[in-house]
């Protein structure tokens, strides 16, 4: 007696090699649906990063899943502090380790997301249920996709001891 394999159509399915031919394709249409929000639209991706920045909280997959979101800008901002915190922690840290979970946090629940376009430049404006509830995410279009443009502070020179001076003066050296 054969078994039916539950599907997701709420079809029974007999046959073993078509619930394994089902699988995968649910685990690509899984895959696709990824994929796709990193070409969609720039309300699509602000609500994608949006959701991967709040499973961030010390994975490094979702770290790099939210990277990946980001404009070219915040990436080598991001690269330059990892490089700088390497320094320090005497090991590496890959750029998606810069980012904070605990600097990151919602004032409200994103209920909707309206785009405004203009060419390569886009404002996101994230929406709650009240109508105070409102905060614009700017993008960009970069190489045929929408990416999230995160603005970080500018980092300070790096300061080096002067070799030759006596106490303990310091001047700032202009970083790469």
């Amino acid at each position: 007696m054969t078994r039916p394999y539950p599907c997701c159509s709420g079809v029974a399915i007999t046959d073993r090699r078509q619930f394994g031919r089902g699988v995968c394709l649910l685990a690509l249409a899984v895959l696709g649906c990824h994929a796709d929000v990193v070409d969609a639209g720039p309300d699509a991706v602000v609500e994608e990063f949006v959701q991967r920045m709040q499973r961030v909280h010390g994975d490094p997959k979702a770290a790099r899943d939210a990277y990946e979101l980001l404009w070219g800008d915040a990436k080598r901002s991001l690269a330059e502090r990892a490089k700088r915190a390497s320094a320090v922690a005497g090991r590496e840290l890959a750029p998606q380790a810069m980012l904070a979970p605990s600097r990151f946090w919602l004032s409200f629940l994103p209920r909707r997301y309206s785009p405004h376009i203009d060419g390569d430049w886009a404002i996101v404006t994230a929406m709650g249920d009240e109508p105070s509830q409102r905060q614009d995410v700017k993008c960009v279009r970069e190489d045929g996709h929408w990416r999230v443009v995160l603005v970080l502070p500018p980092l300070p020179p790096i300061q080096h001891r002067d070799e030759g001076a006596e106490g303990e003066q310091t001047r700032p050296v202009a970083a790469p």
